[in-house]
């Protein structure tokens, strides 16, 4: 058997690696220079400002509110997806007819790219479901749920929710259907009803499935922006601290803000670092915590 040389490895690793340093680790790195410069998306002479663009962000009041906005946003979408798409789960592996049907229904909404799906939405918030309340008399849906600064939010998770839970779904139908059905049966024959052989064998035992849609949806979710962009461009208008803000401007929408509309790049680039070391740390710190209640379960 012929011996493999280093470099015949080296030589098929080379375009990934290049494509790699290219597309993600240079950018970084310059990223994270930019962040100290008072770059503006034009200027070629660069002045080193120490940290102070990360003092400006943080005595910024649109900051702090997109960054708790975003907070609580991945909080709801955590919650609404992974409910959904659980309780979807148990529908399309029970004995339901059309349940493949139904997978392949429910899982079409995750197809849609986030420009169309913002548009599409924002045609049923702003003229169908207003439409409809107008013409039912019901006061609280004729108004568009998007242009109220105490729903926005909850709208934007909702649509989330529609596009994202049949992804979702799909994980932990592959979990369920990886567990023993006499486990089930046996339970059943022993007396248990079915929402206890849920919580008790179901849950228990799809431990890793939870690890991984927690995680995908919190780094989803933090990271949104084309539907935010596209569905509410951050609106409308609320007050923060006293000071005017916008009441659905996610971070990614503000740092994208600060970069192309104020032309204040260094700072966006200081705002995205903190983006980036937030995400991380929170996504470390759930994958911790979900994998030792895999043990414990």
């Amino acid at each position: 058997m012929a011996r493999k040389h280093p470099w015949v490895s080296a030589l098929f690793l080379a375009p990934v690696t290049l494509a790699f340093l290219l597309i993600m680790v240079i950018p970084f790195v310059l990223g994270i220079y930019y962040s100290f410069t008072d770059f503006n998306g034009v200027r070629s002479v660069l002045t080193l400002v120490g940290i102070d663009n990360y003092r400006s962000m943080f005595a910024d009041v649109t900051f702090l509110h997109s960054f708790l906005l975003t907070v609580q946003y991945t909080v709801i979408n955590i919650v609404l997806v992974n409910v959904v798409a659980f309780l979807l789960s148990l529908l399309v592996t029970s004995e339901v007819p059309g349940r493949n049907f139904l997978r392949s229904g429910f899982f079409v909404p995750n197809l849609i790219g986030g420009i169309v799906l913002g548009y599409l939405w924002q045609f049923v918030f702003n003229n169908v479901l207003t439409g409809i309340g107008r013409d039912l008399g019901i006061a609280w849906l004729s108004r568009s749920f998007i242009g109220d600064s105490g729903t926005v939010i909850w709208a934007l998770s909702f649509v989330t929710t529609w596009q994202y839970a049949g992804y979702i779904m799909l994980i932990y139908v592959a979990a369920i259907q990886g567990i023993p059905a006499n486990l089930m049966e046996a339970a059943s024959v022993d007396g248990a009803s079915y929402p206890q052989r849920v919580y008790k064998i179901l849950m228990p035992m799809m431990a890793s499935a939870f690890t991984i849609t927690t995680f995908l949806t919190l780094t989803t979710s933090f990271k949104q922006f084309d539907l935010n962009f596209v569905l509410t461009n951050g609106g409308p208008a609320s007050l923060f601290m006293g000071r005017a803000s916008r009441s659905s401007q996610l971070l990614a929408l503000n740092i994208y803000n600060t970069a192309l509309a104020s032309n204040r790049w260094g700072e966006a680039q200081a705002r995205a670092v903190v983006f980036f070391l937030t995400l991380v740390a929170v996504s470390l710190v759930q994958v911790w915590i979900n994998k030792r209640r895999e043990v414990e379960m």
